[in-house]
């Protein structure tokens, strides 16, 4: 899964946890009004009960206790006491304008609406009478509702259906928004990111994102008439130069072989040929990582032998004159046995040589270069190892990390494994390889280039 694919999934997660979270905080808000509710209406929370049984009947006539009436008057409200027939027999600021005699019928009306516009509570005593107890009218809502049972199950299974529905319906309007706009934006995505490894890639320009396309391919062409300019003058130079440059070497070279001239004169010149052949290779090597670089070379892929082609990288090392200090040997994990690889040869033997005169160049103490070739964990292995002074820890994870330190100086001025092993770099990847740098144990650089076996 890529970073676009990654990115609109959690996209989507994030929209459904946006709907839960929203459902959440409306079922929290809903009991948070229920319970807000009740607390506001715990004024008018008369006990009828409470109410008649501070109603007794002493010393012939029906009298109510002061806790009685207090409940009435904290409620604001009135009391009346019905006897089997419906008569008043007690009453506590009953209002006038009500009947003192009510029919079964009217009893059985006030008990489940209003008695007129006042609400009423009532509770059967256990001597057959009925207290009922009033309230100021807009104190307390009445409602009565009788369903069948198979409508209740009915009603809630559709509640449930209604709300299933809505939430699946929404999950899908998100996914195919979220599809629709995946399918705009992949391609403008992919095109910044093939643009940011400097792949430019051209979009179709159409859509509600065709301006973005459109600039898309606007940096693309930029970028592809910048890269190729640059390719060109590069190639350009490094022509140019190879012929005075070739004139520099032949004329040195005859001048260091003349014994006519002075030693300290055939000696400058043959500082002249180390100098301008370093520049020869410097020059070869900045052509070849363009042409790499842009693709204006295409990998030859032959057979090869791995272990033959290290034996003639070795070889070649020794026979370029290699100074007096430097020791270089070559090894097999398992002699005389063949590593078929697919691959450039000439690229191949260019990154060894590389490799091998990186260590003859950062250690002008000398030191001694062991070139190996073998197979580990699935992969044809190159070892080229020194004994040399090593690297920082810093540049060490930068190479690991593929940072290019071209850039970077040593104290002496000089490069540190700068344009040679960028080329080293763009050659393994060329052959699907990895390439790993560490420390040389007690003291030195060990490089490991892994290719792998099925190429």
């Amino acid at each position: 899964m890529n970073s676009v694919q990654r990115f609109f999934r959690r996209y989507i997660l994030s929209m459904i946890g946006i709907i839960f979270l929203f459902l959440g905080i409306n079922i929290a808000l809903f009991f948070a009004v229920m319970v807000i509710g009740s607390m506001s209406g715990s004024g008018t929370s008369l006990s009828v009960r409470d109410l008649s049984d501070g109603v007794v009947w002493q010393d012939g006539a029906w009298t109510a206790d002061s806790a009685a009436l207090s409940i009435l008057r904290k409620n604001d409200a009135w009391a009346m006491l019905l006897d089997e027939n419906g008569n008043v027999v007690w009453q506590q600021d009953l209002p006038e304008d009500l009947p003192r005699s009510y029919t079964s019928a009217d009893i059985a009306s006030f008990s489940r609406w209003y008695l007129d516009s006042y609400p009423v509570k009532i509770w059967a005593r256990e001597d057959g009478s009925l207290m009922v107890a009033g309230l100021q009218p807009r104190t307390l809502v009445k409602f009565y509702y009788s369903l069948e049972w198979p409508y209740i199950e009915v009603m809630a299974g559709g509640i449930a259906a209604v709300f299933l529905c809505n939430l699946f319906l929404i999950i899908f309007l998100i996914l195919r928004n979220t599809r629709k706009v995946e399918k705009a934006l992949t391609p403008i995505l992919q095109g910044i990111q093939d643009l940011s490894r400097g792949k430019p890639r051209h979009l179709e320009e159409q859509g509600e994102l065709a301006e973005i396309s459109r600039g898309l391919n606007r940096a693309a062409d930029y970028m592809s008439r910048k890269d190729n300019t640059r390719a060109e003058w590069i190639r350009g130079v490094s022509h140019d130069i190879r012929t005075p440059l070739s004139i520099v070497l032949g004329y040195a070279s005859e001048l260091e072989e003349n014994d006519v001239l002075p030693q300290e004169a055939r000696k400058q010149a043959g500082i002249i040929r180390l100098e301008s052949e370093k520049m020869k290779r410097l020059i070869d090597d900045l052509n070849l990582t363009t042409k790499l670089e842009y693709a204006l070379q295409p990998v030859q892929v032959k057979n090869v032998d791995l272990a033959e082609t290290g034996r003639l990288a070795a070889g070649e090392a020794l026979n370029s004159g290699l100074p007096q200090q430097y020791e270089i040997a070559f090894s097999e994990a398992r002699p005389g046995r063949s590593l078929p690889f697919s691959g450039d040869s000439s690229l191949l033997l260019r990154m060894l040589d590389n490799l091998i005169r990186n260590s003859v160049i950062h250690n002008p103490q000398g030191c001694r270069i062991i070139l190996s070739a073998g197979e580990e964990d699935g992969y044809y292995l190159y070892t080229v190892s020194d004994d040399g002074i090593g690297l920082s820890p810093a540049l060490l994870a930068a190479l690991n990390q593929g940072q290019d330190i071209s850039s970077t100086r040593n104290c002496g001025g000089k490069s540190e494994h700068g344009l040679g092993l960028k080329l080293v770099r763009q050659i393994v990847r060329a052959h699907q390889g990895k390439i790993q740098f560490s420390d040389t144990v007690p003291h030195g650089l060990t490089v490991k280039v892994f290719l792998p076996i099925k190429s």
